[in-house]
């Protein structure tokens, strides 16, 4: 790939079925519930890591590991906002 990242791992139903612990079938509901992402190429579906990811934390895996690296910086913020807000 271009940007030197590599490809995002994707999984079967079936796969996903037995990493939750789930029936094929509950796999298939929530994908067509639109609460599990999949991606379907012809006859299959595929489904992306982070769709997992998201169904477990409410967010996407970008915003999530956005929203770690803001709390991890809130000290700092605050601290920025006092200094701005005591010149007012």
């Amino acid at each position: 790939m271009s940007n030197n990242t590599l490809p995002e791992i994707v999984y079967t139903p079936e796969q996903v079925a037995t990493m939750l612990q789930l029936s094929k079938n509950t796999v298939y509901d929530l994908i067509s519930r639109g609460e599990l992402v999949a991606k379907r190429f012809g006859r299959v579906y595929r489904i992306p890591a982070s769709s997992l990811s998201f169904m477990f934390t409410g967010l996407d895996a970008d915003l999530y590991a956005a929203e770690q690296v803001d709390a991890a910086s809130f000290a700092q913020i605050h601290k920025e906002l006092s200094t701005v807000r005591a010149r007012l």
